[in-house]
């Protein structure tokens, strides 16, 4: 066995004569969303903390402006006039989404009341919206990706950089996506546009009543 002396350690040695050092890999840890909802329950994050799950891994939420903060209301005020009864919005709530993702987008619609989800987290929603300064790219790519992976037919980000809400709605798979799925380039629609959600058929919201 070769001992080393302090020394030794501190000495110069050739290139040639140095001794063989371990080599090592760093590694992630991925969660799944069962193991993140431990962490929650045993008081891991401090009440709060902006993280969320996706696709195994813990991911810190964009930092909210006050324009991002007064979109997101807006937003969640407009879709629960447009939706009405018998839908629930919810505001910056988690989503059980899979095995490995437990994203809490900015605003989303499921179905039923607050009561209907004091057990679980809902796990299928009809629309999710992001609103988006920082995080726009990542909203179109990473988190549409994983929208798209779970089929969600209606998705929208609120795009407050250019002022425009970009719709996206037809899922489809793609290798070289982040999670093997992307939405078909989306509708950009202006400030003096209305949309109509998927969902609510009968309804049209005004763009300009989603942004700040």
């Amino acid at each position: 066995m070769m001992r080393l002396h302090l020394s030794t350690l501190t000495a110069r040695w050739p290139a040639d004569t140095m001794p063989a050092m371990a080599r090592y890999e760093s590694r992630t840890r991925r969660f799944s969303r069962a193991e993140y909802e431990r962490l929650i329950d045993l008081g891991v994050f401090e009440p709060g903390e902006e993280i969320e799950l996706i696709g195994g891994q813990l991911m810190v939420a964009e930092p909210q402006s006050a324009a991002h903060y007064t979109a997101i209301v807006k937003t969640a005020r407009a879709l629960e006039a447009a939706f009405g009864a018998g839908w629930y919005v919810r505001r910056e709530g988690p989503i059980g989404l899979d095995d490995d993702s437990e994203p809490e987008p900015d605003v989303a619609v499921v179905q039923g009341r607050p009561e209907d989800y004091n057990r679980a987290h809902p796990s299928k929603s009809v629309l999710n919206v992001e609103v988006s300064e920082s995080s726009l790219a990542a909203d179109r790519h990473r988190k549409g990706s994983l929208y798209a992976r779970a089929g969600l037919a209606d998705y929208w980000v609120l795009n407050l950089v250019d002022r425009v809400l970009e719709v996206y709605r037809e899922p489809a798979p793609d290798a070289a996506a982040p999670f093997g799925w992307r939405y078909t380039p989306g509708e950009v629609l202006g400030a003096d546009a209305r949309v109509t959600p998927l969902a609510a058929p009968g309804a049209s919201v005004a763009v300009s009543q989603l942004l700040p």
